[in-house]
């Protein structure tokens, strides 16, 4: 499903092997290769709906939990989780990471944070807060500092084995990076440029900007989202600690710091701790109000 092809090599692995294996269970057609990503996606993100839940259970009451769920499922990017991306299988094995790093079952943590950076580069991002959840959790006692030692190394398996395998291919472990560069994303810029041009360009001449070039519309979708996001990290940080915020705060920072607004809706959708925090709020006017809205604007984002 791509692996090792030309030009393929900046796509992490687990998911086009997931479409590779689950294909044979259509035929052998192109087509059915494609059908296979959609049914790992379906699956993965039903359970990942699962899984947010119970994670959620752990800061938040039943009914709220359940909202986080819904808030997920409607969030006006979550078309995503059903195509052929990489999203659901992401949510799914980063919530499995974080809530088996939170119970203190050090080696699932560990398994499952592996597979989540054999996924997506950027699932080497949680493994700060995974420390910080570990340090705060971690019992004194030598067994089990030492499992969740060990349970954090096994988080780097993934990009290690891939890197390692992309070495042996091209000589070069971080081929994956230059490939993306070749694309025209490169990180590494102030985050800020592009979020403040675009609040310019909207509060100055807000119609000659979205009718000045084709992706102007869907450039504001993107990065309205991207600052709201920004914006609810702060509370995050406030309301469940360090280890979601920190999540929030560096899944933000390297997509915008590239500069360009493509794709940061779907690299929101997988950033739980928002969905979290926003079935917290008490108001029962203001969360069916952020049902309504996420509701109107899954329809308006899918057409």
């Amino acid at each position: 499903a791509g692996i090792g092809k030309p030009g393929k090599i900046a796509f992490f692995p687990l998911y086009p092997l997931m479409m590779r294996y689950t294909g044979r269970l259509f035929g052998s057609d192109p087509g059915d290769l494609y059908l296979a990503g959609i049914l790992v996606s379906w699956i993965s993100f039903m359970a990942a709906m699962v899984g947010l839940y119970f994670l959620a259970r752990l800061d938040l009451p039943r009914h709220q939990a359940e909202r986080a769920v819904l808030l997920t499922a409607i969030f006006p990017f979550s078309f995503f989780f059903g195509l052929v991306y990489t999203e659901s299988l992401f949510l799914l094995l980063t919530i499995l990471s974080f809530y088996a790093f939170r119970t203190r079952q050090w080696m699932l943590g560990g398994a499952t944070g592996a597979l989540a950076t054999a996924t997506r580069v950027n699932g080497i991002l949680m493994l700060p807060s995974l420390v910080w959840i570990a340090f705060r959790a971690v019992q004194p006692t030598g067994r089990d500092r030492t499992m969740a030692a060990i349970g954090l190394l096994c988080v780097t398996a993934g990009i290690g084995g891939y890197s390692l395998y992309v070495y042996q291919l091209s000589g070069n472990p971080f081929e994956w990076v230059a490939t993306i560069q070749r694309w025209g994303y490169d990180t590494g810029g102030a985050p800020w440029t592009a979020p403040a041009m675009l609040i310019y360009n909207l509060v100055t001449n807000p119609y000659e900007y979205l009718v000045s070039h084709p992706m102007a519309p869907y450039d504001t979708l993107y990065g309205v989202t991207a600052i709201a996001f920004v914006l609810l990290t702060p509370f995050v940080w406030m309301k469940f600690g360090a280890a979601y915020g920190v999540l929030m705060l560096l899944n933000l920072w390297l997509p915008l710091s590239s500069g360009v607004f493509e794709g940061l809706g779907r690299y929101c959708s997988v950033l739980f701790p928002a969905f979290i925090l926003l079935a917290s709020i008490r108001s029962r006017s203001i969360a069916t109000g952020i049902v309504i809205v996420f509701a109107l604007f899954y329809t308006f984002g899918l057409a």
